[in-house]
């Protein structure tokens, strides 16, 4: 291999590591409008509020579906269907279980050996913003 084809192989190869590692969290969280959803305050509730038989319910399907789209989708799958990069997020646990570690993680982020995995998107994102994402995952449960 000559030196100039070397070049480009290298180049290519940095280009292709580069592409890969900012499909992975390099997420810039987008503002999610809650208008129409119950405003639950700055203080966590434990178990969502928009769970059916919550009066809006549909509307805050609406609502996560819009943001998920926008904050999780690039980690997480488009209709939460993942890719491998981040857990497939339609195989949570139903109720106050799924809710925990929903919590959890949206409040503390996810880092490993000291590099973020997902950021803390509660820094970012209302409560309400947050929990709506969680019911439209709720929308898409499958069963294992």
């Amino acid at each position: 291999m000559n030196n100039n084809a070397f070049r480009v192989l290298i180049t290519w190869a940095g280009l292709s590591v580069s592409a890969f590692a900012l499909a992975h969290g390099d997420v810039t969280p987008q503002a999610v409008n809650t208008e129409g959803l119950e405003p639950l305050g700055k203080e966590w509730v434990d178990e969502n509020p928009y769970r059916e038989p919550y009066a809006n319910h549909k509307l805050a399907v609406e609502i996560g579906t819009s943001a998920y789209t926008q904050n999780c989708a690039r980690c997480h799958g488009l209709e939460a269907i993942s890719g491998g990069i981040a857990p497939d997020l339609r195989y949570l646990d139903a109720g106050i279980e799924g809710d925990e570690w929903f919590k959890e993680r949206v409040i503390n982020g996810a880092v490993r050996d000291g590099a973020v995995y997902m950021p803390k998107m509660a820094e970012f994102i209302s409560q309400e913003g947050l929990w709506a994402i969680r019911t439209y995952l709720e929308s898409l449960k499958v069963e294992e």
